[in-house]
């Protein structure tokens, strides 16, 4: 899939115009109180860029180089790695990896678990990979769930939202995984 990185931000401009919020996956982030952060998926950087402002070390990595030319033109201080995230090897670790915007589900099917692999190898012990993403497109969270177990991350909290409403079964859900 071909993403155009200005149109995809683009949108997100025109919602924050409008008055939409469009950090919610960073506030929960930040809730958590990391020094560091891995943005996988980052897209233009949205989520990244704002932890950044935030006084959070931050790198970000997406496999779509329209996106990441794009948020290196928004944010050129922050650190872009374009990559496969099922093999991306950064040489670190981090206090949280998250994955907004339904990344697991740009995957190719059948990759999900070297995806899972490869983003919970950049949390550092203690640390926690965070993941929100439709459960309407055949991944689901018991997949997901036993995917984060076979990479040694255990689930410490699941909402049904950025903004942490209670997940009763619906049809989306932000996992928070911890490396113990």
């Amino acid at each position: 899939m071909a993403w155009n990185g200005e149109e995809y931000q683009a949108r997100f401009d025109r919602i924050a115009a409008e008055g939409g919020d469009v950090h919610g996956e960073a506030v929960l982030v930040r809730a958590l109180k990391p020094s560091s952060v891995l943005d996988a998926g980052c897209g233009t950087g949205r989520v990244a860029i704002e932890l950044a402002r935030h006084g959070i070390d931050v790198v970000g990595a997406d496999l779509d180089p329209s996106m990441l030319a794009t948020a290196r033109q928004l944010a050129p201080e922050i650190t872009w790695h374009l990559g496969d995230l099922a093999y991306l090897d950064l040489g670190r670790s981090f206090d949280v990896v998250v994955m907004a915007g339904n990344v697991p589900l740009f995957t190719p099917p059948g990759t999900e678990p070297a995806l899972v692999a490869g983003v919970a190898a950049h949390v550092r012990p203690g640390g926690r990979l965070v993941a929100g993403f439709s459960l309407d497109r055949g991944y689901t969270l018991d997949a997901y769930d036993a995917h984060c177990a076979a990479a040694g991350l255990t689930l410490e909290r699941r909402c049904a939202t950025w903004s942490r409403e209670p997940y009763d079964g619906g049809a989306y859900a932000v996992s928070v995984h911890r490396r113990p």
